[in-house]
């Protein structure tokens, strides 16, 4: 069944499905990023009181499916975490130096409740690699 979470006043189960893209959609996460991007995540999660669900890094996209506390709010919390990552990316993968107008990510984001479709979510997510291959198959018939 659910694993539902509690706090001081409220027991809840609020997850979403989250995806956002890099800066200009350049593919530019594969490689070294692609597998460091994962532990950023992870990291930040922890650090902000998140639980990563599930998630998947394609070359142009990011698709996470996160655990959000009602006492946080989705804007908030995916601008921490895409503000946060994008400084760890320059500062530690591409070597930049600079404090400030580090940016990665563009800014919106798409973002919907998961509801009691948790499971089709999780395995759309996992799949993304064979889901994109079977569409660029497609195109070219």
């Amino acid at each position: 069944m659910r694993d539902w979470q509690s706090q001081a006043h409220v027991k809840h189960y609020c997850r979403y499905h989250i995806v956002f893209v890099p800066k200009y959609r350049k593919q530019s996460i594969y490689g070294t990023l692609r597998k460091e991007i994962g532990w950023f995540f992870r990291e930040l999660c922890r650090q902000g009181g998140l639980e990563l669900v599930e998630g998947y890094a394609m070359r142009d996209h990011i698709h996470l499916c996160l655990s959000i506390p009602p006492k946080f709010s989705v804007s908030n919390t995916i601008g921490f975490i895409k503000g946060k990552s994008a400084v760890r990316i320059h500062r530690q993968i591409l070597g930049e130096k600079r404090v400030t107008g580090l940016h990665f990510w563009s800014r919106g984001y798409c973002v919907s409740t998961v509801g009691l479709d948790e499971g089709t979510i999780r395995k759309y997510i996992r799949e993304q690699d064979a889901l994109e291959k079977r569409q660029r198959d497609l195109d070219f018939d």
